[in-house]
């Protein structure tokens, strides 16, 4: 009789997590230990999706997510009663640290995947309900589902393997993320964009198209087309970023970041394409 295979389990005699491979629903997800800080990096389906420091919720280890966190720092006190809806979840890196620096937050996050939800609850000291709720589904139709004016701040980080699936993108379902924000709130999006920045420019142009502000973060060799890599992509109802602290904070990080204003962004944008939902 020949030996089983071993899988490796969710959770290890003191609750934590272990490394290695798990089947998930949408394909296979991995852990593996970041030996620097107490914490673990999550890829699946082979591509980086989060970082969890399980001693420091605070600690946000992609650049992209830290730019996000200086522009939601800037606009709210932490005594704020935050309304946040993530719509991918990974391993709510970002719902961990709002949770950690804005106590009275209610946040939901998103994420297709049942199984990888169920794991990272199992893995990671998340905050439970009404703290923060993990929803299975899909983003755009968990989004539309929503009632007008119920959240402060949305953030699309929702990737199938590299790339953001379109229908996240066009003005239709930007519209529903204009409904659902409520005055004054923000939206946010990780934008991952080759060196013409043609994705970069189009979301600009369709976010430009339901929002009356907008700004983008990045550092100074992506803003230049020089490589690869994640564009933040803000709009609001209100102006963004226009605080000297927000410029001072994200050139102060170990990655520097340049923040555009409205008139740079609408100028960057044009020539974009504005993205619509396929008819016919």
């Amino acid at each position: 009789m020949g030996r089983a295979s071993r899988q490796p389990k969710a959770r290890n005699d003191f609750g934590g997590p272990q490394p290695g491979v798990y089947p998930i629903d949408t394909g296979s997800c991995e852990l593996v230990r970041d030996h620097l800080t107490d914490g673990w990096i999550l890829n699946v389906n082979g591509v980086q999706s989060s970082h969890i420091n399980l001693s420091d919720p605070t600690q946000l280890d992609f650049e992209y997510m830290q730019w996000m966190a200086a522009l939601i720092a800037d606009r709210w006190p932490a005594s704020s009663r935050l309304r946040v809806l993530h719509l991918g979840a990974g391993a709510c890196s970002m719902a961990r640290h709002l949770a950690a620096n804005y106590p009275q937050a209610r946040q939901v996050a998103v994420d297709i995947d049942d199984t990888l939800a169920r794991l990272v609850r199992e893995w990671f000291d998340l905050p439970r309900a009404p703290l923060l709720r993990l929803r299975v589904g899909d983003a755009r139709e968990v989004t539309e589902s929503l009632t007008d004016n119920s959240r402060d701040l949305i953030i699309r980080d929702v990737f199938s393997a590299a790339v953001t699936p379109p229908a996240l993108t066009t003005a239709e379902f930007t519209a529903q993320v204009r409904r659902v924000l409520a005055p004054g709130g923000v939206y946010m999006v990780n934008c991952g964009d080759t060196r013409d920045l043609s994705l970069a420019r189009s979301e600009a142009a369709t976010m430009g198209t339901l929002f009356e502000h907008l700004a983008i973060i990045a550092d100074p060799a992506m803003l230049k087309g020089r490589r690869y890599g994640n564009i933040v992509i803000a709009a609001a109802d209100t102006p963004l970023g226009e605080s000297p602290a927000v410029a001072r904070t994200l050139l102060g990080g170990g990655v520097p970041a340049h923040i555009w204003l409205d008139p740079k962004v609408r100028s960057f944008a044009t020539g974009g394409r504005v993205l619509h939902d396929q008819t016919g």
